[in-house]
Protein backbone atom coordinates (compact mmCIF):
# COMPACT_ATOMS: atom_id res chain seq x y z
CA UNK A 1 0.00 0.00 0.00
CA UNK A 2 1.28 3.24 -0.89
CA UNK A 3 1.26 5.96 1.59
CA UNK A 4 0.07 9.04 -0.42
CA UNK A 5 0.19 12.82 1.15
CA UNK A 6 -3.17 14.41 2.28
CA UNK A 7 -2.00 17.64 3.73
CA UNK A 8 1.01 19.96 3.87
CA UNK A 9 1.02 22.61 6.57
CA UNK A 10 0.76 26.26 5.82
CA UNK A 11 2.39 28.43 8.66
CA UNK A 12 1.51 32.16 9.37
CA UNK A 13 3.56 35.15 8.23
CA UNK A 14 3.07 36.41 11.97
CA UNK A 15 4.83 33.65 13.37
CA UNK A 16 8.56 35.24 12.54
CA UNK A 17 7.10 38.33 14.44
CA UNK A 18 5.42 36.07 16.93
CA UNK A 19 9.33 34.60 18.09
CA UNK A 20 10.95 38.16 17.04
CA UNK A 21 8.65 39.40 20.26
CA UNK A 22 9.55 36.63 22.40
CA UNK A 23 12.77 37.23 22.07
CA UNK A 24 12.52 41.00 22.95
CA UNK A 25 10.95 40.54 25.59
CA UNK A 26 13.29 37.24 26.61
CA UNK A 27 16.20 40.34 26.22
CA UNK A 28 14.65 42.97 27.82
CA UNK A 29 14.37 41.40 31.25
CA UNK A 30 17.81 41.86 31.69
CA UNK A 31 20.43 44.82 31.50
CA UNK A 32 23.09 42.40 29.69
CA UNK A 33 20.19 41.71 26.57
CA UNK A 34 18.99 45.38 26.27
CA UNK A 35 22.20 46.14 24.31
CA UNK A 36 21.68 43.20 22.42
CA UNK A 37 18.66 43.87 21.11
CA UNK A 38 20.30 45.77 17.98
CA UNK A 39 21.65 42.51 17.55
CA UNK A 40 18.39 40.44 17.89
CA UNK A 41 16.67 42.32 15.59
CA UNK A 42 18.19 41.46 12.76
CA UNK A 43 19.91 38.39 13.55
CA UNK A 44 16.72 37.84 14.90
CA UNK A 45 14.87 38.25 11.76
CA UNK A 46 16.83 36.36 9.54
CA UNK A 47 17.21 33.18 11.78
CA UNK A 48 13.46 33.13 12.71
CA UNK A 49 12.59 33.49 8.72
CA UNK A 50 14.86 30.41 8.08
CA UNK A 51 13.92 28.27 10.55
CA UNK A 52 10.18 28.35 9.09
CA UNK A 53 11.15 28.04 5.72
CA UNK A 54 12.49 24.61 6.84
CA UNK A 55 9.65 24.06 8.88
CA UNK A 56 7.01 21.20 7.09
CA UNK A 57 4.23 19.06 8.57
CA UNK A 58 2.59 16.58 6.41
CA UNK A 59 -0.27 14.26 6.52
CA UNK A 60 0.05 10.51 5.12
CA UNK A 61 -2.84 7.96 4.90
CA UNK A 62 -0.59 6.51 7.30
CA UNK A 63 1.62 9.17 9.43
CA UNK A 64 2.55 13.08 10.60
CA UNK A 65 5.96 13.70 8.64
CA UNK A 66 7.66 16.26 11.41
CA UNK A 67 10.65 18.47 9.84
CA UNK A 68 12.41 21.51 11.43
CA UNK A 69 15.86 22.92 12.17
CA UNK A 70 18.72 25.51 10.93
CA UNK A 71 21.72 23.80 12.18
CA UNK A 72 20.35 20.50 13.04
CA UNK A 73 17.53 19.23 10.94
CA UNK A 74 15.42 16.93 12.61
CA UNK A 75 12.53 14.91 11.02
CA UNK A 76 9.70 13.00 12.90
CA UNK A 77 7.75 10.47 11.72
CA UNK A 78 4.87 9.61 13.69
CA UNK A 79 2.26 7.05 12.80
CA UNK A 80 -1.33 8.09 13.34
CA UNK A 81 -2.21 4.88 15.39
CA UNK A 82 0.39 5.90 18.39
CA UNK A 83 -1.14 9.54 18.61
CA UNK A 84 -2.74 9.07 21.92
CA UNK A 85 -3.33 13.54 22.09
CA UNK A 86 -3.26 16.97 19.78
CA UNK A 87 -3.51 19.69 22.70
CA UNK A 88 -3.88 23.36 21.23
CA UNK A 89 -2.11 26.00 23.43
CA UNK A 90 -2.40 29.85 23.15
CA UNK A 91 -0.79 31.81 25.21
CA UNK A 92 -1.18 35.64 25.48
CA UNK A 93 1.36 36.87 23.18
CA UNK A 94 0.12 34.02 20.90
CA UNK A 95 -2.89 35.62 21.00
CA UNK A 96 -2.23 39.21 19.79
CA UNK A 97 -0.68 37.43 16.98
CA UNK A 98 -3.40 35.12 16.31
CA UNK A 99 -1.33 31.62 16.53
CA UNK A 100 -1.39 28.46 18.36
CA UNK A 101 0.87 26.18 19.45
CA UNK A 102 0.13 22.24 18.34
CA UNK A 103 1.23 19.75 20.82
CA UNK A 104 1.27 15.75 19.79
CA UNK A 105 1.46 13.20 22.20
CA UNK A 106 2.17 9.47 21.22
CA UNK A 107 1.34 6.07 22.87
CA UNK A 108 4.83 5.00 24.59
CA UNK A 109 6.89 8.32 24.47
CA UNK A 110 9.44 8.42 27.11
CA UNK A 111 9.33 11.47 29.72
CA UNK A 112 6.50 14.36 29.83
CA UNK A 113 5.43 16.88 27.65
CA UNK A 114 4.94 16.66 24.26
CA UNK A 115 6.95 14.74 21.30
CA UNK A 116 5.87 17.23 19.22
CA UNK A 117 5.30 20.75 19.18
CA UNK A 118 4.15 23.11 16.26
CA UNK A 119 3.34 27.07 16.42
CA UNK A 120 1.92 29.05 13.78
CA UNK A 121 0.13 26.39 11.69
CA UNK A 122 -2.86 28.23 9.47
CA UNK A 123 -5.68 26.94 10.36
CA UNK A 124 -4.60 24.48 13.16
CA UNK A 125 -8.01 23.52 14.01
CA UNK A 126 -8.55 22.20 10.62
CA UNK A 127 -5.23 20.59 10.38
CA UNK A 128 -5.96 18.99 14.07
CA UNK A 129 -9.29 17.49 12.71
CA UNK A 130 -7.95 16.08 9.74
CA UNK A 131 -5.26 14.57 11.51
CA UNK A 132 -7.93 13.00 14.24
CA UNK A 133 -10.08 12.04 11.04
CA UNK A 134 -7.60 10.43 9.28
CA UNK A 135 -6.53 8.44 12.43
CA UNK A 136 -10.23 7.12 13.52
CA UNK A 137 -10.32 5.99 9.71
CA UNK A 138 -7.16 4.05 9.70
CA UNK A 139 -8.17 2.75 12.94
CA UNK A 140 -11.38 1.76 11.67
CA UNK A 141 -9.97 0.17 8.25
CA UNK A 142 -7.17 -2.11 11.03
CA UNK A 143 -10.25 -3.31 12.94
CA UNK A 144 -12.47 -4.37 10.00
CA UNK A 145 -9.49 -5.94 8.65
CA UNK A 146 -8.59 -7.57 12.06
CA UNK A 147 -12.27 -8.97 12.70
CA UNK A 148 -11.99 -10.49 8.74
CA UNK A 149 -8.95 -12.09 10.05
CA UNK A 150 -10.93 -13.64 13.16
CA UNK A 151 -13.30 -14.36 10.99
CA UNK A 152 -11.34 -16.16 8.47
CA UNK A 153 -9.28 -17.77 11.63
CA UNK A 154 -13.11 -18.93 12.65
CA UNK A 155 -13.84 -20.68 9.06
CA UNK A 156 -10.69 -22.25 9.37
CA UNK A 157 -10.87 -23.78 12.44
CA UNK A 158 -14.33 -24.73 11.63
CA UNK A 159 -13.14 -26.73 8.21
CA UNK A 160 -10.50 -28.17 10.28
CA UNK A 161 -12.95 -29.59 12.38
CA UNK A 162 -15.10 -30.63 9.67
CA UNK A 163 -12.20 -32.57 7.77
CA UNK A 164 -11.57 -34.23 11.35
CA UNK A 165 -14.93 -35.55 11.58
CA UNK A 166 -15.16 -36.69 7.97
CA UNK A 167 -11.78 -38.62 8.86
CA UNK A 168 -13.29 -40.42 11.61
CA UNK A 169 -16.48 -41.37 9.54
CA UNK A 170 -13.70 -42.59 7.01
CA UNK A 171 -12.23 -44.91 9.49
CA UNK A 172 -15.28 -46.05 11.08
CA UNK A 173 -16.50 -47.03 7.47
CA UNK A 174 -13.03 -48.95 6.59
CA UNK A 175 -13.56 -50.47 10.06
CA UNK A 176 -17.28 -52.07 9.15
CA UNK A 177 -15.67 -53.31 5.70
CA UNK A 178 -13.04 -55.15 7.38
CA UNK A 179 -15.36 -56.83 10.01
CA UNK A 180 -18.09 -59.31 8.50
CA UNK A 181 -21.29 -59.33 9.43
Amino acid sequence: MKDESLLQAEFSHNLSRYWLMSGVIALSMTLVGIPLLLIWFPLGLWVTQRYIDNMSAELTTSKLIVRKGIFTRTENTVPLDKITDMALIQGPLMRLFGLHKLTIETAGQSGAGALISLVGIKEVEQFRTQVLTQKSLLTEKYSHSSADVSESDASLAYLQEIAASLSRIETLLDSQKMSPL
